[in-house]
């Protein structure tokens, strides 16, 4: 699972547009390289909540030059077309990571849960990949459970 599960740094106003399902579509100045469609993707609030609040499943990951992707999700994205601009500043193309099913945990996961766990959690400056131990604390394998349910569901 670790392998291409991810953990992104998000700002909390974009997570919370995420979470009530406003947001579809997370967008990205570079693509992680073993992320694919079916990825988990597990959100940390960046600050000042600075905890890991929940996940999401990978519907499709697309790189394009700035005014395709921008096509593609002006009404998705939850950013206004100046805010975009200015978020790929300097660059011709861009990433947008689809959304699939989300999950929400019971409670955010903060710095210190994760040390009374005995786990060295270190928020992403933008992304990382998730480590075995983080994916077998209790939340966490609730959600990962909740989207391996997802998959087999998928396939059925």
């Amino acid at each position: 699972m670790s392998s291409n599960a991810i953990v992104l740094s998000i700002r909390p106003h974009y997570v919370d547009m995420i979470f009530n399902r406003t947001k579809t579509v997370e967008l990205r100045r570079s693509r992680p390289k073993r992320v694919v469609q079916g990825s988990l993707v597990l959100v940390y609030a960046s600050s000042p909540i600075r905890s890991l609040v929940g996940a999401f499943k990978i519907a499709k990951i697309v790189e394009k030059p700035l005014g395709e992707l921008w096509e593609l999700v002006k009404d998705t994205a939850g950013v206004t077309k100046e805010e975009y601009l200015e978020y790929f500043q300097g660059l011709d193309s861009g990433v947008g990571i689809f959304l699939d099913d989300v999950w929400l945990l019971d409670a955010p996961i903060n710095l210190d849960d994760w040390a009374e766990q005995g786990i060295s959690f270190h928020p992403p400056q933008s992304f990382r990949y998730a480590t075995d131990d983080e994916l077998a604390t209790p939340q966490i394998a609730e959600l990962v459970d909740g989207y391996q349910a997802s998959i087999q569901y998928r396939l059925l």
